[in-house]
């Protein structure tokens, strides 16, 4: 058993059992993939996988178990790594942070800026998505840590931390007849039609329950993933929006009114996420930190 066997069987799994991709992804020949996992098969004295001819079906229950293991070994071993670079090339290395689109545009930025000014040599990369897919995007190893308000504190595999909190308000043009409104109601709010996010981002659950629990039913016209659009549309007359407090930029959106609705929304926690297990380089670290003196007051 060696530790490119380990390699192969997480790749194949990884790559949903087909063999070409999992070739491909270690830049190797699919033959020699499958003599690999037919030899660690041999030695543990069980099969991994479930074979139909030349395909790759299924994991054994064995091949559960294994697949488990390895992710671990692996990790371990992308720890190893880390703690010698980290004594070596301390200010050097690549860091890849997963986020939401609303992280990546209205919260990372200043935080971004300051971490490169300290950290010219380190690589950094943003991958954004849906909180579902930086979650396993984290657990995968395939980013360091993730930023995100839903879902992340649902995976065991991950130690979540929160980060900030903030409240949604409703976002109109100025010369909207709810801007002149004393006391915003949810009833008043539905009255006209919503353009909001979609429903795994930026607290949309939670929307949702709000106005189910107060018995008022919505005409949501149109959902997106990003607050910018929202707002373009909010501007085009389409309904009046729902976003994140947090992405209204009153420098920017001067011809839209914020309306506060921390009165009416609960309010959300955006949490930073990492795998159980990992050595967290020291820069990492760094930006956590910086990170969390950039965050907006609540």
């Amino acid at each position: 058993m060696n530790l490119q066997q380990i390699r192969y069987v997480r790749e194949i799994a990884r790559h949903k059992l087909n063999l070409s991709a999992a070739a491909e992804a270690l830049h190797t020949s699919q033959p020699g993939v499958s003599r690999q996992v037919r030899e660690l098969e041999s030695e543990l004295g069980v099969e991994v996988f479930v074979r139909q001819g030349k395909r790759l079906t299924a994991l054994t229950p064995a091949g559960e178990s294994v697949v488990q293991i390895a992710n671990r070994i692996w990790a371990e071993v992308e720890n190893l790594k880390r703690v010698g670079k980290e004594h070596t090339h301390a200010d050097q290395g690549s860091f890849v942070i997963a986020a939401t689109h609303m992280q990546a545009r209205y919260i990372l930025p200043p935080a971004i800026k300051a971490f490169i000014a300290r950290y010219p040599d380190v690589h950094l990369s943003i991958h954004q998505g849906s909180p579902r897919d930086l979650a396993n995007g984290v657990i995968a190893g395939e980013s360091d840590i993730a930023i995100a308000t839903e879902t992340l504190d649902r995976y065991p595999e991950l130690v979540t931390q929160p980060l900030y909190r903030w409240h949604h308000c409703v976002v109109v043009p100025k010369n909207h007849p709810l801007a002149a409104e004393k006391r915003l109601t949810l009833a008043r709010i539905a009255a006209y039609p919503l353009v909001t996010y979609d429903a795994a981002f930026t607290g949309r659950t939670a929307l949702d329950e709000s106005f189910a629990e107060a018995g008022v039913e919505t005409n949501v016209v149109l959902t997106a993933i990003d607050t910018d659009v929202i707002k373009t549309y909010v501007r085009q007359g389409l309904g009046i929006g729902i976003i994140a407090g947090v992405a209204f930029d009153a420098e920017r959106d001067q011809d839209l009114l914020a309306l506060d609705g921390s009165k009416l929304f609960p309010e959300r926690v955006t949490k930073l996420a990492w795998r159980k297990g990992t050595y967290l380089r020291g820069y990492v670290r760094d930006f956590i930190a910086i990170l969390s003196a950039h965050l907006p007051p609540h």
